[in-house]
């Protein structure tokens, strides 16, 4: 088997070297987050997330070491298996957290609602590309009704309100860059604007207690500090206390001593602002902005319109996790479960993550490929 020079010259060491910082910083976060301050003994968590880092890194590997367009091929297979998943959890799905989104396979569960944002993408951009033209309404509702509508109720019947907001601007960024006709989204636009207090208020009467509660927090948070607050303000007072350089690494007390809810997942970037301060936060936001300016620059760069839109579609869904994530943490957005990528712990979505960031990485080493 011959190896093109070419693919090892233009591998993306970059993005590879940027995700890689970041799930180590995770790692050794989550055992602070997480450690005893009081005993020796300390959740395996850490352990679990180093062995989907190995296992990770393999599926990135294997990832880039093909054509993508393989990908575009076995699009539609994937998104109707996705699907298939999402409402197989439904039926037999693990409960947790009041939320029901695991499968449970015995030695391991994941949820199936992550990785159908890959599949998701991969649909959405061979369903885009094969369109000639820009979208027209009748096109584009078509697209919504096809591929969009069935999945995003499925996600938010479990319930996951974040993972179907991330999913629908997805959507909304790759019809954007596919383009649409003015007819239709001028129509869009005043349907869209008409329809917030209607469906505003559907969607408020099937939410959960406890996302009503999130909501009302993220409002009012010191309506009920002691309750529906806590999570917000303990996650504010965690990164305040960090200050400029940090309590240092281990020091950290609002994790260990169990202030902070969900210090290992939902709300690690607080833990680690509180341990390396503002300015261990500003270098880990670098690295992030890094890592979506570096999936723009190889959307643009893309040999074809699918690996364009593909890499869009990736690059649109770290970011808004990233976003969201540091939002939530810092009160400036509702608390709606979304996990920080590459950092926050959960196997599913950093194996997730990972096969992501190689899809990128495959399109950004192969786009020479046009030229030869």
């Amino acid at each position: 088997m011959r190896i093109d020079r070419r693919i090892i010259k233009n591998y993306d060491w970059i993005t590879l070297t940027i995700i890689l910082i970041l799930s180590i910083a995770g790692i050794m976060t989550i055992y602070s987050a997480t450690r005893s301050p009081v005993t020796e003994e300390t959740p395996n968590f850490y352990i679990k997330q180093i062995y989907w880092l190995v296992t990770s890194i393999i599926a990135l590997i294997l990832t880039t070491g093909f054509d993508y367009n393989w990908l575009r091929r076995f699009s539609y297979i994937f998104y109707g298996i996705g699907l298939m998943l999402l409402v197989i959890v439904l039926i037999i799905g693990k409960t947790g957290m009041g939320a029901q989104r695991w499968i449970n396979l015995g030695i391991l569960s994941f949820q199936p609602s992550e990785v159908f944002k890959i599949f998701f993408i991969l649909a959405i951009s061979r369903y885009l590309e094969e369109m000639n033209r820009q979208l027209n309404l009748k096109i584009l509702l078509r697209l919504f009704f096809t591929l969009i509508a069935l999945p995003f109720l499925l996600i938010l019947k479990q319930p996951d309100l974040g993972t179907s907001v991330v999913i629908f601007i997805v959507f909304l960024a790759l019809i954007s860059m596919k383009g649409l006709e003015k007819k239709a989204a001028t129509i869009i636009i005043i349907i869209g604007i008409v329809s917030i207090p209607f469906l505003g208020n559907i969607l408020w009467e099937n939410l959960k207690i406890y996302q009503k509660n999130r909501l009302v927090a993220f409002m009012e948070p010191e309506i009920d500090p002691s309750g529906i607050g806590y999570h917000i303000n303990q996650s504010k007072i965690a990164i305040g206390s960090g200050r400029f350089f940090g309590k240092g690494y281990l020091k950290g007390t609002q994790g260990p001593f169990r202030f902070l809810p969900e210090k290992h997942t939902d709300f690690i970037f607080a833990v680690l602002a509180e341990e390396w301060g503002f300015a261990g936060s500003l270098f880990i936001l670098f690295l992030y902005l890094a890592l979506i300016m570096r999936g723009l620059d190889t959307a643009r760069k893309a040999k074809d319109e699918f690996g364009r839109l593909v890499a869009l579609g990736i690059t649109t869904l770290f970011g808004i996790h990233f976003f969201i994530n540091t939002g939530m943490t810092m009160g400036i957005m509702p608390v709606v479960g979304i996990p920080l990528p590459f950092m926050s712990y959960g196997g599913t979505a950093l194996f997730t993550n990972f096969i992501a960031a190689g899809i990128l990485m495959n399109i950004r080493t192969r786009r020479f490929e046009i030229f030869y």
